[in-house]
């Protein structure tokens, strides 16, 4: 098993980041057998498709790694990189480009979504995206790719562009590469409107859980976190309607490993006042040591990039050799 997933590094990582991602890397890394390898990357290339500030991307970028091996991603079990230190990438994009069809990029949702009403103004990377995406799993011929909802029609297009690729050029250089999907988490909303996702963007941090946060400030946030009068119900189903409510029971039931229903069940006819000590006390548990050991690397930046650069040589190894036989199918000369 070859696993390959990326990141971009933008914004501030939270509680949402966390539990959609972060979490899941880790198990993957730690459940793969003897020979199977994880390849992790910082998509640094990908966040310059929109509109950008330099010094924020080597910040986040940064940020983001440490974060990674603050929570378990151990660089020496798994290949740790940014991805513009690995020019295959790239090329591989532009290759993969002369494959991949109009017709399919006009199909993915998320250039709608980013575009928004100023398609016209959008970048040619931000539309041709999607087939960097490609690249960056099909160079190092990866064999599973976790994914969310929102990204399986890219790995569906990864895997056309890998098919398309072989039966064009006569050969079995690419493997289309199969879903991991993750356990289900609920969606982390904000701690200040249950209607909106917890995001880097929003500008009130009280509405968010750093990774960074102190116990302290992860306690204050959840005792500020917006609820209702209600008592909680004795099932999950009961919360209907009541977004910040259903978001707070989610959270708990991620950090814990059980059901909505389960949690409904044990604080049942209680007030949030009960609820979010709870929650509060299992958020520290999971994040402190993460939090403690993320500001311990970030005070070490040579640190961090010397992850990163060892990092993108081993990655390099492997895609160098993916790119030599994509020369030799494509028909390019050898220098």
């Amino acid at each position: 098993m070859r696993i390959v997933s990326g990141i971009q590094p933008t914004g501030r990582l939270h509680l949402g980041n966390w539990l959609g991602a972060i979490r899941n890397w880790v198990r993957m890394q730690n459940a793969l057998e003897p020979g199977g390898q994880a390849f992790f990357f910082i998509a640094d290339l990908h966040a310059i498709t929109v509109p950008h500030d330099p010094a924020e991307l080597r910040r986040a970028t940064r940020e983001i790694a440490a974060a990674l091996i603050a929570a378990g991603i151990d660089p020496q079990r798994s290949v740790l990189f940014n991805q513009a230190q690995v020019a295959e990438h790239a090329e591989l994009a532009w290759v993969l480009s002369c494959t991949a069809r109009m017709g399919w990029l006009n199909r993915m949702t998320q250039f709608k979504e980013k575009s928004g009403k100023d398609r016209e103004g959008a970048s040619v990377g931000l539309f041709t995206y999607p087939v960097l995406q490609a690249a960056d799993v099909l160079v190092y011929k990866a064999t599973h790719v976790p994914v969310g909802e929102d990204q399986k029609q890219h790995l569906e297009l990864a895997r056309d562009i890998a098919i398309k690729f072989n039966t064009d050029m006569g050969v079995e250089l690419f493997v289309p590469p199969e879903p991991i999907i993750p356990p289900e988490t609920p969606r982390i909303r904000s701690l200040r409107d249950g209607t909106a996702k917890m995001s880097k963007s929003d500008p009130s941090d009280q509405s968010r859980i750093n990774l960074t946060d102190t116990p302290d400030a992860i306690r204050q946030k959840i005792r500020r976190a917006k609820t209702d009068p209600e008592p909680l119900p004795a099932a999950a189903a009961g919360l209907e309607g009541r977004p910040e409510a259903q978001n707070l029971v989610g959270i708990l039931a991620a950090l814990t490993g059980r059901s909505a229903d389960s949690v409904c069940a044990e604080f049942a006819g209680q007030g949030f006042a009960a609820l979010k000590p709870v929650l509060a006390d299992a958020l520290v548990a999971e994040l402190a040591p993460v939090s403690e050991r993320l500001r311990m690397l970030l005070a070490e930046p040579e640190r961090i990039d010397a992850v990163l650069a060892e990092g993108a040589a081993r990655a390099r190894a492997v895609a160098a050799r993916t790119l030599a036989e994509v020369h030799a199918a494509v028909g390019f000369l050898k220098p």
